[in-house]
């Protein structure tokens, strides 16, 4: 999930294990995380996806200054996902307070720690090497 604003940015989906770092995407207002390899792709993620930060968070409010939450971890999710037309994605902390990600200082580095689990239905199929015949060892 991307923020309304990044229709026009091209994007992609968070991968466990990956460093991302907070940026303003280029004929946006809007920022958001991209990889150092892909500056202009925006990195997508599900709410749920937990993230390590690798010092205390920084946020402003597109002013002077800067405020920082004394986490380096938090969990992706969104803030009133029905209202149209404003900023949803956020980063929840351990203590329960919420920081717009779009409100992020830029040049932050986080760590896709654990992508949420999606339930679906998975198919097993079994193939003939699967068999009990197919792995039995003929004697001679």
């Amino acid at each position: 999930m991307c923020d309304y604003s990044l229709h026009a940015v091209a994007t992609r989906p968070a991968q466990v294990g990956e460093t991302l770092i907070s940026t303003t995407f280029r004929g946006t207002s809007t920022r958001g995380f991209a990889s150092e390899k892909e500056p202009e792709v925006a990195v997508c993620m599900l709410p749920g996806t937990e993230l390590a930060f690798a010092e205390n968070v920084r946020y402003d409010n597109r002013w002077i200054w800067t405020k920082s939450i004394n986490f380096r971890v938090g969990k992706f999710g969104a803030i009133d996902p029905d209202v149209p037309h404003r900023h949803h994605d956020a980063i929840e902390f351990p203590d329960g307070s919420r920081v717009l990600v779009t409100q992020l200082c830029e040049g932050q580095r986080a760590t896709v720690l654990q992508l949420p689990v999606v339930h679906g239905v998975i198919e097993h199929t079994r193939s003939d090497a699967q068999t009990p015949a197919a792995r039995t060892v003929p004697v001679d």
